[in-house]
């Protein structure tokens, strides 16, 4: 989705504003790779609110996200102690939502005061307060139907399905490719078990459907300025049902490592086993009490299904032809699906030798 021009914004914005276009003042928010983000500055009791532009493409019922968000905003409004997120803005003629020639879609949120974003995960007790703040996310909408929101983005975090669609690029893929990435498929297929696990949770009545965030990371939770504590989780365009292990298996998977997903520095690939407590710790002092007991006893595969779902994705789209991640050369889905692999087997030895779990005796 290529970036709106500023007219375009300028427009936009004052589609949600009673203020004339030439005197908002609109920043770049974040470096978001789906959508594009904007906080608009310049109203007459100095509020901002944040502007956004889904991409309809990812997001292909853009409406679905803001019923969605209007939902889960209403239902929080009526519990106590319930986590807070930002209040819709409304277009000057009452809409949830803006259309312009182009079919973009834009929405806007208000924009909290004193409030910032970190790109980073820089000690333990930062991974425990994110972890927290997305938990008491979990746990306020836990007496939610989840079955009341709409999926936004089908099979999202369904691990058979990309498994599938896994062993369908490895049957049409280059020879090349496929020589490249061989040890990577062995490794993969050698952990089947863990598709299989999945699929009883999908089906056993001890795993409940959640509404559950889907983007859980530390760019998606706003903190305080002045105090520096977690305010609440933003970004909430994936939010929909699904299982106790999807929130909790993307903050591992993006906080438990020093190295990014882009990283080639294959020795330095390794998990934090200080962080990774920080993590579990933090989610399950809020969703401890909320979750079953087969959750509870099963909670170390959250990051296993998303860490291994990861390199799977990454290395579908290497032997497809690289069709949905940008790349900055050739080689860089393999790359990141075997960055993948060995946080995977670095998980699997720190859950053995420090909690003696083996996922795959089941």
């Amino acid at each position: 989705m290529p970036a709106p021009t500023d007219k375009l914004v300028r427009r936009a914005a004052a589609r949600f504003s009673r203020i004339p276009a030439e005197n908002l003042a609109i920043e770049v928010l974040g470096d978001g790779l789906i959508n594009h983000t904007y906080q608009v500055s310049g109203s007459f009791d100095g509020s901002s609110f944040v502007l956004q532009a889904i991409n309809s493409t990812v997001f292909n019922q853009p409406y679905d996200i803001l019923y969605n968000y209007a939902l889960v905003q209403q239902h929080l409004t009526k519990q106590d102690n319930a986590v807070n997120i930002p209040a819709m803005v409304l277009t000057r003629d009452g809409r949830g939502m803006w259309v312009d020639l182009e079919r973009n879609y834009w929405r806007a949120t208000n924009y909290l005061p004193n409030s910032f974003s970190k790109r980073t995960v820089a000690s333990d007790h930062l991974a425990y307060s994110v972890a927290k703040c997305f938990g008491n996310f979990t746990a306020s909408l836990s007496s939610m139907d989840s079955d009341a929101l709409r999926t936004v983005i089908p099979n999202f975090h369904d691990l058979k399905d990309r498994f599938i669609e896994f062993e369908k690029a490895v049957k049409s893929a280059q020879a090349q490719n496929l020589k490249k990435s061989a040890y990577i498929i062995s490794e993969l297929r050698n952990r089947r078990k863990l598709v299989d696990f999945f699929d009883l949770v999908q089906r056993a009545p001890g795993f409940r459907s959640r509404v559950m965030h889907h983007d859980c990371k530390v760019t998606n939770v706003l903190f305080d300025r002045q105090t520096d504590d977690a305010i609440c989780p933003v970004d909430l365009d994936t939010v929909m049902p699904g299982k106790f292990f999807s929130d909790l298996g993307d903050m591992i998977r993006s906080m438990v490592c020093e190295e990014d997903e882009n990283s080639t520095n294959w020795q330095s690939i390794r998990v934090r086993p200080d962080f990774y407590r920080a993590i579990l710790n933090g989610y399950l002092e809020e969703t401890n009490k909320i979750f079953t007991t087969d959750e509870l006893n099963h909670i170390h595969y959250a990051g296993l299904f998303l860490i291994f779902m990861q390199s799977i994705r990454f290395l579908t789209d290497f032997l497809s032809g690289d069709l949905y991640y940008k790349t900055n050369y050739k080689e860089q889905n393999c790359d990141r699906a075997f960055n993948q692999l060995i946080l995977l087997q670095d998980l699997e030895r720190v859950l053995k030798e420090l909690y003696s779990f083996d996922p795959y005796s089941l």
